[in-house]
């Protein structure tokens, strides 16, 4: 019994173990899909941010171009105006003057080709190519002063106010495309601001969506997972209840409610392994109803069941120990196991058998040796060892019994004498 018990505690420690080994994994894997979808949402965050800065560098990139305007009307103010006023005041040379206008000139050209090779706009084109015309138009005024000077080397004929306005009106004009190129700047980064936001803001909405709904799924699928396995579970605790009934059903007499024959085969042969591993005693007791045919016959089979039952219930109550198992074997016929058990207890027990028998004072009008039903009992009791046949101690009980029968029944008859050879009992006792 007690190994019986130990192997249901061990078997559901292990089920326990499983369960919570998948409920574990399962956690684990929740968690980690968890965190893979938090990593997704960093990283697009972190590229959205590089996105945005890539973003500024365009806009400042697109400021290149006023930056070259600027250039060229500084040109103009410092390099050309500011050149024929020191040239005027005799503050450089005629031949720092041309060298000087000649640069600036060149240097005009080249910042205005580059700035047209910029992008540009449909509604733009047509102002750019009226500044390139004005430009030309200055240009060519300072190239004819130069050539003039040149000729006739007098630098004060130039008219600083026809300077003045060409000057004036390069800048106006130069300053008009600046700030359209500012303006166009600002609106783009302005609109590109705002469909980043949109952008950030839609994104930050579905990635969401898109984590929220992975952890509902994902929870919903552990969840259902679980609820199968706690499912799976408790159809396997009924399983193992139905198997547990079925068991005890196969093993158990359905009229005594005691042990069958079937359980009696495989409790015998597990005990004696055992107490031939111990080398321990080792009793086995076969018991029998004094003259039953003779009372089914007087009071018929419905007492006779009554009969079965009492004995049945003084055994139980006798043999209480948790190395003590009896059987029903068959008919009339009853089994007792035990071990730890010596041949002085063993009688004892058996005396204590015979008498409450007789004690619960159930008429059998038909036995020839007593007014109430009585029973017979043969036991072999023996230290087991490695020599002992497994057989042999049934054959022993049996001729016990018989032989107890021979001498007068209501009595039990023990023996420790377990060769192959029939022999005398070493005591002959009578309850």
């Amino acid at each position: 019994m007690r190994y019986a018990l130990e192997n249901i505690n061990l078997g559901s420690i292990m089920h326990f173990i499983e369960a919570l080994k998948l409920k574990s994994k399962l956690f684990f894997l929740f968690i980690l899909i968890t965190v893979g979808l938090v990593a997704v949402g960093i990283m697009g965050a972190i590229n959205v941010e590089s996105m945005k800065k890539n973003h500024d560098s365009l806009y400042f990139g697109s400021l290149v171009p006023v930056t070259e305007l600027n250039e060229i009307l500084q040109i103009y103010h410092s390099g050309l105006a500011s050149t024929l006023y020191k040239a005027k005041s005799s503050e450089i040379s005629f031949s720092e003057v041309t060298i000087e206008v000649e640069r600036s000139l060149k240097k005009i050209n080249n910042l205005w080709n580059n700035y047209e090779s910029h992008f540009k706009r449909d509604e733009e084109l047509e102002y750019v190519e009226y500044v390139s015309i004005e430009i030309k138009a200055i240009n060519s005024y300072f190239i004819r002063v130069l050539k003039a000077t040149k000729d006739t080397a007098d630098i004060n004929k130039i008219s600083i106010i026809t300077l003045e306005k060409y000057i004036s009106h390069i800048h106006s004009v130069l300053q008009k495309l600046i700030n359209y190129e500012v303006n166009i700047a600002t609106y783009e980064r302005k609109r590109f601001t705002n469909e980043y936001k949109v952008s950030v803001n839609n994104m930050f909405v579905v990635l969401s969506l898109i984590i929220i709904a992975v952890l509902m799924i994902s929870y919903s699928v552990f969840r259902s997972i679980q609820s199968d396995h706690t499912k799976l579970e408790l159809i396997t605790k009924k399983l193992k209840r139905l198997n547990k009934k079925l068991e005890n059903v196969s093993y158990t007499d359905s009229l005594t409610s005691m042990h069958n024959r079937r359980y009696f085969n495989l409790v015998y042969s597990r005990e004696l392994k055992r107490a031939k591993r111990t080398h321990s005693y080792i009793t086995f007791m076969m018991l029998d109803i004094d003259f039953f045919k003779q009372y089914n016959d007087t009071y018929g089979h419905i007492e006779g069941d009554f009969a079965l039952k009492s004995v049945s219930k003084v055994l139980k109550d006798t043999l209480q120990r948790p190395s003590d198992f009896v059987f029903r074997l068959g008919g009339e016929e009853f089994g007792v196991l035990l071990t730890q058990t010596d041949e002085s207890d063993s009688a004892k027990l058996a005396r204590s058998i015979c008498d409450a028998v007789r004690d619960r004072q159930i008429k059998h009008e038909a036995s020839k040796v007593n007014q109430y039903l009585t029973i017979s009992i043969g036991i072999v009791c023996c230290v087991a060892d490695d020599a002992l046949n497994d057989e042999i101690l049934l054959t022993r009980a049996d001729e016990m019994l018989y032989e107890a029968k021979d001498t007068g029944r209501d009595r039990y008859i023990i023996t420790s004498n377990v060769s192959e050879a029939q022999t005398q009992p070493i005591e002959d006792l009578t309850a």
